[in-house]
């Protein structure tokens, strides 16, 4: 009788331990799949804001910045349900929608355009938070949270700013190695910016204006260009005449 109850039992500390075992790993998968959520989830959030933090480069319009908003609400409200015990997080989350309903008061506006900045790693940034910005417009549109005239037109004002800064920097670029008598070097910012004028849909004054005064530009360049190698081909044929009359000249006598 003793035998059968001592392996019974044997069998039943085993099937616990396998159990608890088995319970213990879902445990640990089930954190580790919470903590990658709630990772994933602050990067989100620490874009969406810093997006925000850089409105100044990148202006934002009304409809823009309620995006982002309710897009922090969204994320915000998705890490309290991980991490319910986390007060900071509750009391962001509370201030953010404070910030929604106070902006969604405001009438609708559109900012105007930036000033560019001199320095190419500013710009390097803008182009970056224009990128980050229409890709994250469409995201919360194929989400449903976006307007579809909104993201038609916050888009195409933000390609339009994007081609700006394209356009500005290669100009600045051409003009500058065109003051250093660089005018290959000159020539090629200049079809740059020329070739981002001619492959946009975009229609407008800025546009028809920058396309005449780098085509203006191309041709005096081009112009330069050959009344140069004019002046170099003459140099040379002058060396080469005075190579030859140095060799046929009549050799002194010492």
């Amino acid at each position: 009788m003793v035998l059968p109850l001592i392996i019974t039992l044997v069998i039943a500390l085993v099937i616990i331990a396998i159990t608890v075992n088995v319970v213990q790993q879902h445990r640990d998968r089930m954190q580790a799949l919470k903590r990658a959520e709630f990772t994933k989830l602050r990067h989100a959030l620490e874009e969406t804001e810093e997006i925000l933090v850089n409105a100044a480069n990148v202006p934002l319009s009304v409809g823009l910045s309620l995006m982002l908003l309710r897009r922090l609400v969204y994320l915000l409200k998705a890490m309290v349900e991980l991490e319910p015990g986390m007060r900071d997080l509750k009391q962001r989350l509370d201030d953010t929608e404070k910030r929604v309903a106070e902006l969604a008061k405001t009438p609708a506006s559109s900012p105007e355009n930036p000033t560019l900045p001199d320095n190419d790693q500013q710009l390097i940034a803008m182009i970056k938070g224009i990128k980050k910005l229409r890709t994250m417009l469409r995201a919360e549109h194929a989400r449903g949270n976006v307007d579809t005239q909104l993201v038609i037109d916050e888009d195409r004002r933000l390609d339009l700013l994007q081609l700006r800064i394209n356009v500005e920097s290669q100009v600045k670029r051409g003009k500058n190695a065109r003051a250093s008598n660089m005018l290959g070097s000159a020539r090629q910012y200049f079809e740059k910016a020329l070739n981002y004028l001619s492959n946009t849909n975009h229609q407008n004054d800025y546009i028809n204006n920058r396309l005449s005064e780098t085509r203006t530009a191309l041709e005096e360049i081009t112009l330069e260009l050959k009344q140069g190698n004019a002046r170099d081909v003459e140099k040379r044929g002058e060396k080469d005449n005075k190579d030859i009359d140095d060799l046929f000249a009549p050799k002194r006598k010492w």
